[in-house]
């Protein structure tokens, strides 16, 4: 959820406690109720299409999924109180808990395989979906072809090519009719019975556990979903499971959330309220929090960030993700990578780090960030690979790659649009990006923001020329931040495609041996920063505005806040 992409430049995401479990409030001490800045409209609020931080964000305090991250990065028992893996760790078997979803209703294995069938399926386009292809047949219903009720598997040609038509101007996939995809039988995840849910993986997956308490595997109440499409529009049919249930969206202003008294684990939910404001401005939302409208928020201004920590009202920790900028790579002259690479040379990433972010973030000379464990004991993947792919603020490299695309000195080079969702901090990132690359090239960019859902539309829909990302990981294994890249991923959004690339990715995620599945992907990623489809520029620190009362606040180091222990002290 992806981590797609992460919504602000610096955002609360730690494994951390602040303050102790030892002693809990009174009733009649403190209101068991907390403010916090989401700083902006979720996109959606369906776990199926879910697809960054803000939405996870709210999706993870209504849901609860087979398992819930605990503290430690470490999947616990949640709807699912144990389980069963076979010897080839291929096949789990989930037994089910009483648990029940906010309308009175049991929570079944029944929901969790229409579910996780649901965000497969192509006509829901969900850009997660990719996170289910661990599951037997799920990639192959996922890409298949819908004619009438039925699916089918793409036909190809003699050399194995898939084979498309023009329809209407546009290259159509051809389905093979002789090969169809029948949902309820080529797709390893099955309901034995209301308690007992069956998936078998189509290859051992080290992470599974951990997925399964990621937002795309979410149960949805199927009563209630496959009758009402627009279910997660209206909090009246927004039917969940979690800690909390939505009681008010106001869009674009605030949503509001009460604690669920059908809740399995309700006795451990201390705080009654919760409201989320969407203040997308930094200095608004701390005037709220020094003013007591706030108690927490995701965004801190960077230009007040060195008194806040100062004073206590905010801290910089650790968070697993990159700040990167994207190509789109179908359109001229981004199509040449010695463009994508003069671009990415010419940018002074520590000038950026130390003078604007100012949050002791690290510049990035790779993608994948360090804090993910390799395959000896103690090690680190980034240290293990290569730390750096290219100079920081390599100018000359830069200029002379720009001249042998036909650009020296950036002459008749076209001018670009770059796109960053709206946020001061990424206006001043982007704007020190656009002076570096007048300067340093002799090129010249526009800028454009937009809101986090428009601009998740153009992104995805390759509208744009070059625009701001950022990623989060969504599990502790450096698969999360290099399977996004696969030729149509869903989180790819650059146009990029890569035989040898998707091959490695293919091989990683069949590959068992520890050591041998690390130099995989140590080499997908020297093909990634070799084409450059990106360009990486930090690794993300978090910065939070978190009063003192609040306890128990966690949020883990993959950016998902969870409020479920949490209490006002």
């Amino acid at each position: 959820m992806r981590k797609a992409l992460s919504l602000v430049l610096i955002l609360v995401v730690v494994v951390s406690f602040f303050g102790g479990l030892s002693v809990v409030p009174s009733a009649k001490a403190v209101a068991q109720e907390v403010t916090y800045n989401l700083a902006t409209e979720p996109a959606t609020i369906d776990p199926a299409l879910s697809q960054g931080i803000p939405e996870a964000n709210i999706i993870l305090q209504v849901f609860d999924g087979l398992t819930r991250i605990d503290n430690k990065n470490m999947p616990q028992p949640a709807i699912a109180k144990s389980w069963t893996i076979s010897k080839d760790l291929k096949t789990y078997v989930f037994t089910l808990r009483d648990a029940y979803w906010t309308n009175g209703t049991p929570v079944t294995a029944y929901d969790f395989e229409y579910a996780w069938k649901r965000a497969l399926t192509p006509e829901l386009a969900a850009a997660y979906a990719y996170q289910l292809y661990y599951v037997y047949g799920g990639e192959a219903f996922n890409t298949s072809i819908k004619v009438g009720s039925k699916y089918y598997v793409q036909a190809v040609d003699a050399k194995g090519n898939p084979l498309t038509k023009k329809v209407g101007g546009k290259d159509v996939p051809v389905p093979d009719m002789a090969k169809e995809i029948d949902p309820s039988k080529n797709i390893g995840v099955r309901a034995l019975n209301a308690k007992t849910l069956k998936v078998y993986l189509q290859s051992p997956t080290v992470y599974f556990l951990n997925l399964t308490a990621f937002p795309t595997l979410m149960p949805v109440c199927k009563a209630v979903v496959s009758k009402n499409d627009k279910w997660a529009s209206d909090v009246t049919n927004f039917v969940t499971d979690g800690p909390f249930k939505v009681t008010q969206w106001s869009h674009n202003e605030k949503m509001v959330f009460v604690n669920n008294p059908t809740y399995w684990d309700k006795s451990k939910v201390k705080l009654t309220k919760i409201t989320y404001y969407m203040v997308e401005d930094e200095s608004t939302a701390l005037s709220m929090f020094q003013s007591g409208q706030l108690d927490a928020s995701a965004t801190v201004p960077i230009s007040e960030l060195p008194k806040l920590v100062a004073s206590g009202d905010a801290q910089i920790l650790p968070y697993l993700g990159t700040y990167y900028y994207m190509f789109n790579v179908t359109k001229k002259p981004f199509n040449d990578v010695r463009v994508r690479k003069a671009l990415t040379l010419a940018i002074n990433r520590k000038g950026i780090t130390q003078s604007i972010t100012q949050g002791g973030q690290v510049p990035a000379l790779a993608y994948v960030p360090y804090g993910i464990a390799d395959a000896l004991p103690g090690s680190d993947f980034r240290k293990a690979s290569q730390v750096s792919f290219y100079k920081d603020n390599d100018i000359a490299t830069a200029k002379a790659l720009l001249a042998q695309a036909g650009y020296p000195n950036g002459k008749g080079f076209p001018a670009f649009t770059l796109l960053y969702n709206t946020s001061q901090a990424h206006k001043s990132i982007a704007e020190a990006i656009q002076q570096m690359w007048k300067k340093n090239l002799g090129i010249t960019c526009t800028l454009k923001n937009e809101e986090w859902g428009v601009y998740l539309d153009d992104r995805t829909n390759l509208n744009y020329t070059v625009a701001r990302a950022g990623w989060i990981g969504d599990y502790m294994d450096p698969n999360t931040f290099l399977d996004m890249f696969v030729t149509n991923g869903g989180n790819n959004g650059t146009g990029w495609s890569n035989k040898s690339y998707d091959a490695l990715i293919a091989k990683a995620k069949a590959t068992t041996d520890p050591k041998a599945r690390m130099a995989t992907l140590h080499a997908a990623e020297k093909i990634l920063m070799t084409d450059m489809p990106i360009l990486p520029i930090y690794y993300y620190t978090n910065t939070v505005l978190l009063k003192k009362s609040i306890k128990n606040f966690y949020q883990s180091t993959l950016g998902f806040v969870d409020w479920k222990n949490a209490y006002m002290g």
